[in-house]
């Protein structure tokens, strides 16, 4: 299978979109973050050769970050 992108779009409480903003550059299968304006605080990318790799990245390394209130994961498909 070919590598896989997955955009990883993370609300942060009040307050703590730059204190994640490093956690999340470091979070194992993170190749990018930045915050952005919108509903959501912080938009991250992810690589893996397997969906299932992606998807650890976020629910085992992301959502965890104290600070962190809600994810959207999208996979790209191209």
């Amino acid at each position: 299978m070919n590598p896989q992108g997955k955009h990883i779009l993370i609300k942060t409480a009040a307050g703590k979109s730059e204190e994640l903003l490093a956690a999340v550059r470091d979070a194992e299968g993170i190749t990018e973050a930045h915050i952005v304006a919108g509903q959501y605080d912080i938009i991250g990318e992810a690589t893996g050769t397997e969906v299932y790799d992606i998807m650890q990245s976020v629910s085992g390394h992301v959502r965890d970050l104290d600070g962190v209130a809600d994810t959207r994961t999208y996979i790209c498909l191209e």
